[in-house]
C-alpha cells in the first residue's frame, strides 16, 4: 500500500499541489490524469524518491516494491545486448543461482565428516528453494516473450543497445520493469514510443498483471481499457474517480454542472458587492456597511473553474476545390543502406477521404509521409497529386526549423493565414499557449512547446490535403479532443501517422496497414482494423478448412446430403485426425520425457541421501550437478508437456466451432 497524505508543494508563487491526498492499493488500476504542468509526473517521483517530500506525507508499506518507467530515456551500459540487458532484471535471481553454484562446488570439496556439512546443506536447499520459488527455468521463456511483444524481433537480442533508436530504448526500460514485476508499476506516458500491434500487447500485458498500476497516458482508448480508478490534478488539488476515462467524463460533467453554478452565483455576488462599495465609498452614512461588504470579499473562498473546463475550439480553413484524387503512390520502392523498406507499394486517396496509416516501428510510416510531402524521393515509382491540391505537412523534426528569435504569436503571425490575432490566440490556447505564453521567443520554449507551435502553425496555413506524423505526442487530453473535433469537421483530406487509437477512431474512413514493405486499405476505422486484424489471427488454420464447391460463399453455405454428406464428415475427420495426432504426438512424447526426468530425479534424491555418498567428494559434487541439471530439465519438460495440452484444446475447439 501506498499512502498520500496532505501533501503540499509550491513552486514560486504556484500552488502545484494544495493537501493532496489518496492511498493505492495492491490491486488497483488508477489513471492519472490533468492537463500539462499540474504535477503529474512530480507525483510519480515523489512516491519513487526521485523529488523529496517532507517525512510522512509519502509512506509504503514494509517491503513495498516500486517500478517507475520516466519519460526519459535512460543511459545503457556499453557491450550489452537486448537480451543482457533484458535479463539484468534478474540480476538478483542470477546471483542467487551463482551462489548456489559455489555453495555446490565447496560442498563437493568438503569433508562428508565436517560439522559444517549440515549448514551448508540448508543454506543449499534455501537457494535452491528461492530459485524454485520465482521459477527461475521460465525466465528465458519470459523474457523473450516480453521483448517479442514489444516489437523486438530475434535476431535483434544479439545486438548491441547502442545500436537502437531513443524510442527503442524506452521499450527496453519497459521490458525490464515488466519483467521485474513489482508490486507497483508507476508509467508515466508508456504509449508514446510503441506502435498499435505493441501498444495492443501492452494492454492485454497489464490486464493481467498482478500488481497495482498507475498510469500517465494521453491515449483514452489505453486508459479505457485498463484503469479502473481516475485521479484528476487540477489546480493544485486531487480528485478521486470510481471508473475509467469515460466513466470519469459523464461524472466529472455532472460535478461541473454544480461547480458552474457556484461559480456563477459567487461571480454574481462579487460583482454585486464591487458595485456596492463603489457607490456608496464616498458617503460616510455608508462608511461601516462598505467596510463591511470590503471584509466580506476579502474573507471569500473564490470559486475556481477546473483547468479542463476552459473550454477552447477552433476550425481548419475552408478547403479550397479540388480534383477527385487527392494523392497516390505507384509502385513506391524504397531502400536505406542495403535495407528495403518499401517495394513495389500502391494505394490512392480520393477527395475528403481521411486516412490512417498503420505497422509496427520500422515498417516505413514516416518514410511514406515525408515521400508523399516530397522531403524524400522514392528510388522507383512516383508520387502523383490530384489537380489543384495544395498539401500542408507536420513532421516531428519540423520543430527544430522554428525561426528562434521570432514570439510564438509573430511565427503564428508570419502565415498568409487569414485569422485575426484573437482567432490566432484562440488557436494558440487549444495548443496550451495561454495568456503571456504567446510572447516567449522560440528560443526559450521546451522541445515539446515548439512541436506544438509547429502543428498550430500547420494548422493554421490554408490547404486541402493535410499530412500529419504523430500530431498528438506532445498534447493533453484536452487539446487532443480540440484538435480531434476539428479534424473530424474539416472538408480536406488527411493522412495521419497517429497510435492514439481514440484520437485518430473519430475522424478517418480508411487506414493503410504497411507491413513486409506492401501496403492494404481497409475501409473503416482504427477499430474496425484492429478487428479485421484479430478475425484473421483467430482462424483455423488452413488444414482445418473445408474446401466448398465455388457457388458457395460465407453468406449462402452450401448444404450436404446422403453421401456427399458422408464424404464430408469423413474428409473432417481425416483432417481432425491428422491435425490432432501430430499433437497428441507431443504430448505423448513430452509425458514420456516427464516421467524419465522424474524417475531420475527420485534416483539421485536417493542416492544423494547415503551418507556414504560424502566420503567421495567427487562423486558428491558430480551427483548434485547432476541433480540440478534434471531439476532444471524437468521444469522445461513441465512447461512443454502444458504447452502441448493447451494448444490440443485449443485446436479441439476451433474445430468444434468450424464444424458448428
Amino acid at each position: 500500500m501506498i499512502n498520500i497524505n496532505k501533501l503540499t508543494l509550491q513552486y514560486g508563487k504556484k500552488d502545484l499541489f494544495k493537501d493532496v491526498s489518496g492511498r493505492i492499493n495492491s490491486q488497483d488500476r488508477i489513471g492519472l490524469i490533468g492537463v500539462n504542468g499540474t504535477g503529474k509526473t512530480t507525483l510519480l517521483k515523489m512516491m519513487v524518491g526521485i523529488v523529496e517530500t517532507d517525512f510522512g506525507v509519502i509512506t509504503k508499506s514494509r517491503h513495498t516494491t516500486i517500478g517507475y518507467l520516466p519519460q526519459e530515456i535512460a543511459d545503457m551500459p556499453p557491450g550489452q545486448s537486448i537480451y543482457q540487458e533484458a535479463e539484468s532484471a534478474f540480476a538478483d535471481l542470477l546471483e542467487i543461482e551463482k551462489e548456489l553454484n559455489e555453495l555446490n562446488r565447496t560442498l563437493s570439496a568438503c569433508d562428508p565428516s565436517s560439522p559444517e556439512i549440515a549448514d551448508l546443506l540448508e543454506q543449499q536447499g534455501e537457494l535452491q528453494h528461492q530459485l524454485d520459488r520465482a521459477d527461475i527455468f521460465s525466465m528465458q521463456a519470459r523474457i523473450e516473450k516480453v521483448l517479442h511483444g514489444l516489437g523486438f524481433s530475434t535476431e535483434d537480442f544479439k545486438r548491441d543497445c547502442h545500436q537502437f533508436s531513443g524510442g527503442w530504448i524506452m521499450r527496453l526500460m519497459l521490458a525490464k520493469l515488466l519483467l521485474v514485476s513489482p508490486a507497483f508499476l508507476l508509467l508515466d506516458e508508456p504509449t508514446n514510443h510503441l506502435d498499435i500491434e505493441s501498444l495492443t500487447w501492452l494492454e492485454d500485458f497489464l490486464k493481467g498483471y498482478g500488481g497495482g498500476l498507475i498510469l500517465i497516458s494521453h491515449d483514452r482508448s489505453f486508459l479505457d481499457a485498463i484503469s479502473t480508478s481516475t485521479w484528476e490534478l487540477s489546480l493544485g488539488r486531487l480528485t478521486i474517480y470510481k471508473g475509467n476515462y469515460t466513466k470519469y467524463l459523464a461524472e466529472k460533467e455532472v460535478r461541473m454542472e454544480v461547480q458552474r453554478a457556484a461559480y456563477g452565483n459567487q461571480q454574481a455576488l462579487i460583482q454585486q458587492t464591487k458595485r456596492f462599495v463603489e457607490k456608496f465609498r464616498a458617503k460616510s452614512t455608508k462608511a461601516s456597511q462598505v467596510q463591511s461588504r470590503i471584509k466580506q470579499l476579502a474573507k471569500l473562498d473564490l470559486i475556481e473553474l477546473d483547468e479542463s473546463d476552459l473550454s477552447l475550439a477552433f476550425r481548419f480553413p475552408p478547403a479550397a476545390p479540388s480534383g477527385r484524387l487527392a494523392i497516390a503512390g505507384e509502385n513506391l520502392t524504397k531502400s536505406f543502406e542495403n535495407k528495403t523498406v518499401f517495394d513495389d507499394l500502391s494505394f490512392d486517396l480520393q477527395r475528403g477521404d481521411k486516412m490512417g496509416i498503420v505497422g509496427v516501428n520500422g515498417a516505413g510510416k514516416s518514410t511514406l509521409v515525408k515521400m508523399l510531402a516530397g522531403l524524400i524521393k522514392p528510388d522507383l515509382g512516383q508520387i502523383r497529386s490530384g489537380h489543384n491540391v495544395i498539401l500542408s505537412y507536420f513532421g516531428q523534426h519540423q520543430a527544430q526549423e522554428l525561426p528562434l528569435a521570432m514570439t510564438v504569436m509573430e511565427v503564428m503571425m508570419s502565415i498568409d493565414s487569414g485569422k485575426t490575432v484573437t482567432q490566432l490566440r484562440s488557436l494558440l490556447g487549444a495548443f496550451l499557449f495561454r495568456g503571456d505564453d504567446v510572447d516567449k521567443k522560440v528560443s526559450v520554449l521546451s522541445g515539446g512547446e515548439k512541436s506544438r507551435l509547429a502543428l498550430a502553425r500547420m494548422i493554421a496555413t490554408p490547404a486541402n490535403l493535410l499530412i500529419m506524423d504523430e500530431p498528438t505526442n506532445h498534447l493533453d487530453m484536452g487539446s487532443q479532443e480540440i484538435l480531434q473535433e476539428a479534424m473530424a469537421q474539416y472538408d480536406g483530406s488527411i493522412i495521419v501517422v497517429s497510435h492514439n487509437r481514440y484520437f485518430a477512431d473519430s475522424f478517418i474512413n480508411k487506414v493503410l496497414e504497411i507491413k513486409s514493405g506492401r501496403a492494404t486499405i481497409y475501409d473503416g476505422n482504427i477499430t474496425y482494423y484492429l478487428e479485421k486484424i484479430q478475425a484473421t489471427r483467430q482462424k483455423p488454420t488452413a488444414a482445418t478448412i473445408i474446401t466448398t464447391p465455388l457457388e458457395a460463399t460465407p453468406e449462402t453455405p452450401v448444404k450436404t446430403r446422403g453421401k456427399e454428406a458422408r464424404q464430408v464428415q469423413a474428409h473432417q475427420r481425416k483432417e481432425r485426425n491428422k491435425l490432432l495426432g501430430s499433437l497428441q504426438k507431443k504430448v505423448t512424447e513430452a509425458e514420456k520425457k516427464v516421467e524419465a526426468l522424474e524417475r531420475t530425479k527420485e534416483t539421485l534424491e536417493s542416492i544423494l541421501a547415503d551418507p556414504n555418498l560424502y566420503q567421495d567428494q567427487e562423486a558428491f559434487g558430480e551427483k548434485s550437478r547432476e541433480y540440478s541439471t534434471v531439476t532444471r530439465h524437468l521444469e522445461k519438460a513441465y512447461s512443454q508437456w502444458e504447452e502441448a495440452q493447451s494448444e490440443i484444446e485449443l485446436r479441439e475447439k476451433e474445430l468444434e466451432d468450424s464444424a458448428s
